[in-house]
């Protein structure tokens, strides 16, 4: 039975991936700080070993106790942190969760090795914003290739926008309230545009192939087979909810007279962002079906006390839309 060390595995990817592996007849071990919920505290076949992953004498520690076969890393925001990772995990299989956000220019699709990557200065490397975390994980990724040059079996993972169940960021869990809860939803365009997203559990999956079979210092981008507009996401949503929904659109002028503009609206996305998965289906990996995915998804958002509301652009402003566009 193969040894996997996760760092993380309790809140979302992290999770999902502790559940593949053992699925998959893995002894797993997690390393973190302890400072989330533990949903496999009572699990007599997860170990945990708690430390800060900033911490190279906790690293080296993890890395001589466990002595693992696969590391999965599950919160590498710095590309120091995959530095330090890969010289202390040298003698696992090394796989690191970066994203698509690490691709530097707009192009459908994009591809690993062909797509530039964003660049990435000294300053931008250190620096904890959003306008950094794309150059970030391209830094990170670039780490890898430089592990994998000095013989570190070490991999890149890239997914695109994740979703499912236990997803903290509430992004989907957003527009799956607004489908449940109102029969009128506002979408800014024509609801025709394209954000590629990633099935978590298919993720963790990637993850697991890519660990076993990915080639040293390879990037492989994971996302849904199928990808489905805006519109047809919430029409999906109500399918699986067994509900009905009226979706009205509202361009830019429409929006701006409500206070509103499209960049209020979560997961909207003018340019499509759509990622070649061909790379990593080659090594025997799917995705799950996307009714299936939804479905999942649903069912865990309606047990949970998500709503997704720290992206709600505000209902009684879309209310005030909905107004003015019965008048039109």
């Amino acid at each position: 039975m193969d040894t996997a060390l996760v760092v993380g595995g309790t809140r979302f990817i992290g999770r999902h991936t502790v559940e593949e592996l053992l699925n998959h007849d893995y002894e797993v071990t997690l390393f973190n700080r302890g400072n989330h919920a533990n949903p496999f505290s009572d699990a007599e076949d997860v170990d945990h070993v708690e430390g800060d992953r900033d911490d190279r004498t906790a690293l080296e520690a993890a890395a001589l106790s466990v002595a693992p076969d696969v590391v999965i890393d599950c919160v590498a925001y710095f590309p120091e942190q995959v530095r330090i990772a890969t010289e202390v995990f040298s003698d696992a299989r090394y796989v690191y969760v970066s994203s698509g956000s690490a691709y530097g220019r707009e192009e459908v699709p994009k591809r690993e090795g062909a797509t530039p990557l964003c660049e990435c200065t000294p300053e931008r490397a250190t620096e904890d914003s959003p306008e950094t975390y794309g150059p970030r994980k391209a830094e990170g990724d670039r780490a890898v290739r430089e592990a994998a040059a000095r013989g570190v079996e070490a991999m890149s993972v890239r997914p695109c926008v994740v979703y499912g169940p236990y997803d903290y960021t509430e992004r989907l869990d957003y527009w799956i309230d607004r489908v449940r809860t109102h029969d009128r939803v506002v979408v800014p365009g024509d609801g025709q545009h394209l954000w590629h997203r990633a099935y978590v559990e298919d993720v963790a999956s990637a993850l697991r192939v890519v660990a076993e079979r990915g080639d040293p210092g390879e990037a492989y981008n994971a996302g849904d087979r199928r990808l489905t507009t805006l519109e047809e996401s919430l029409e999906l949503i109500a399918d699986v909810a067994d509900t009905t929904v009226e979706i009205v659109h509202a361009g830019e002028r429409e929006l701006a007279a409500a206070g509103l503009s499209s960049g209020d609206f979560t997961l909207y996305r003018d340019y499509p962002h759509v990622m070649s998965t061909a790379k990593l289906a080659a090594l025997g990996w799917d995705s799950t079906r996307i009714e299936e995915a939804m479905a999942r998804t649903v069912a865990e958002h309606e047990g949970s006390e998500r709503d997704g509301s720290e992206h709600d652009p505000g209902r009684e402003a879309e209310e005030r839309l909905l107004g003015v566009l019965d008048t039109v």
